[in-house]
């Protein structure tokens, strides 16, 4: 799965660090297969049998979409919380108490009534449930990308850390998968009544094998050496080990950091959602294209993406992680104006060339946040900071991004609006752009010495 043509380590510690990107991975891949199973769910299946009928087809869509906005909501949560805890007691114990929890609820989604058997009651356990999954997926990022990025050598950290990142469309391909299979081998009243539900039981499979592969990793050296060393402070002080780690310090001492990562992730967030999840409610209401079609060209855009993500990881260690960022941020901000068209015609190929156009642009940013986000924060905090700076942006971003989009076709019916809409995204992230600095081969040991000796001679520093 993981290659490395050019990039020299001794053969132990290769196989090391691969065995610790197949344990990323795994876990993420189960992670996000379950969220996007839900993204993909809420348009096909729960804005028909999880609220009350509707004349307007676009009503039930917003409302399925302010149910998957929960999770998002839930998404800082998760990252305080698991951020806390996993700079205090490591990221794979954390990462193994997210799997289990996100596969918990998403197959007891697969179990609820629907409105027509219990009512309101119906959305708000959804809501609920769709909350808990929330909490998970957002303490699992921070972890699985520090798992990696804390392994790898300094000139080739992009390049390991980006593989993670590539788990994502390979759970969105996986769940993509999933239904199209479903609605291919039953009728839509089948796929509709109950059909849809394999795949969130299935869950409990994918969380097994993913849960077993994280048991056979442990956490990296610097994080280990880093407890040592406040161990080994508090007892040279003779006083009780003081908490330094959780949200409130990374906000005391890097507050310029975090919110740089929050600006930096809005536009990535944004054209995802998009390009992926937003697209499936544009062909299906204004192009009418049939669910299997759309589903089968999502497929096919996850597959370019996940194979995409490593090479520009790759890009980021040899010229630098800010060029490929921006170059990625400049196509987005025309992807709509270009994108929407190409829907508009109904052909397969420039349908398909559209999402592929975004989920590049996508990559480009995508690809090099985990190293990125990783080099702004010392190891003591660094699991609460990238957690922080890259989940609180999903509340105003990825989750909103449907339901804007949604929202402005509704009251327009014109793509223009949502065209403009993206393209101020991508300003945002743009002026964020401004305060980041190229951390291309920088040291994690140089990071956290600074940080010492800024908490030793904090007027100095």
């Amino acid at each position: 799965m993981v290659t490395e043509a050019s990039i020299e380590l001794e053969p132990e510690r290769r196989s090391a660090l691969r065995r610790v990107v197949r344990a990323s991975m795994a876990g993420t891949i189960v992670e996000w297969y379950e969220f996007f199973l839900y993204a993909t769910a809420a348009t096909l299946v729960f804005s028909q049998i999880f609220f009350p009928p509707s004349n307007d087809p676009l009503e039930n869509i917003i409302n399925a979409f302010l149910t998957y906005a929960v999770g998002f909501i839930a998404r800082p949560l998760g990252g305080i919380v698991f951020g806390h805890f996993g700079d205090k007691y490591g990221r794979k114990k954390l990462l193994q108490l997210a799997i289990v929890l996100v596969g918990a609820s998403t197959f007891a989604m697969g179990c609820l009534p629907t409105y027509d058997q219990i009512g309101y009651a119906a959305p708000i356990l959804l809501a609920v449930l769709r909350f808990v999954q929330g909490i998970a997926v957002g303490g699992e990022w921070g972890g699985a990308v520090l798992l990696v990025a804390e392994h790898a050598p300094d000139k080739s950290r992009a390049y390991w850390s980006s593989w993670p990142q590539a788990a994502l469309p390979i759970g969105a391909l996986m769940a993509t998968v999933i239904l199209l299979v479903l609605s291919k081998v039953q009728s839509p009243e089948t796929f509709l009544a109950w059909g849809w539900r394999v795949g969130f039981w299935l869950s409990v499979v994918i969380v097994a094998i993913g849960y077993y592969i994280r048991t056979k990793v442990s956490d990296a050296a610097i994080f280990q050496e880093a407890q040592a060393q406040d161990l080994q402070e508090a007892t040279a002080a003779k006083e009780p080990a003081k908490s330094s780690y959780g949200v409130i310090e990374v906000l005391r001492q890097y507050p310029g950091k975090v919110f740089t990562a929050m600006g930096l992730r809005f536009c990535e967030n944004v054209l995802y959602y998009a390009a992926v999840t937003f697209s499936i409610t544009y062909l299906s209401t204004q192009v009418h294209e049939s669910t299997s079609k759309i589903l089968l060209l999502l497929l096919c855009a996850h597959v370019v993406h996940a194979a995409i993500i490593p090479l520009f990881g790759r890009l980021a260690d040899t010229v630098g992680r800010k060029p490929v960022f921006v170059t990625g941020l400049l196509l987005a901000a025309f992807w709509g104006f270009a994108a929407f068209p190409m829907f508009d015609t109904g052909n397969d190929w420039l349908v398909f060339g559209a999402i592929v156009t975004g989920l590049v642009a996508h990559a480009m940013m995508y690809a090099p946040e985990p190293a990125l986000m990783a080099e702004m924060f010392p190891t003591r905090l660094r699991y609460s900071g990238v957690s922080l700076g890259y989940q609180v942006t999903s509340i105003f971003a990825g989750s909103l991004a449907p339901i804007v989009a949604t929202l402005l076709l509704s009251r327009f019916n014109s793509w223009v609006p949502i065209a403009v809409y993206i393209s101020a995204a991508a300003l945002v992230t743009g002026i964020a752009t401004l305060a980041l600095r190229d951390t291309r081969g920088i040291s994690l040991y140089d990071v956290d010495e600074l940080d010492r000796m800024r908490r030793l001679r904090p007027n100095r520093l």
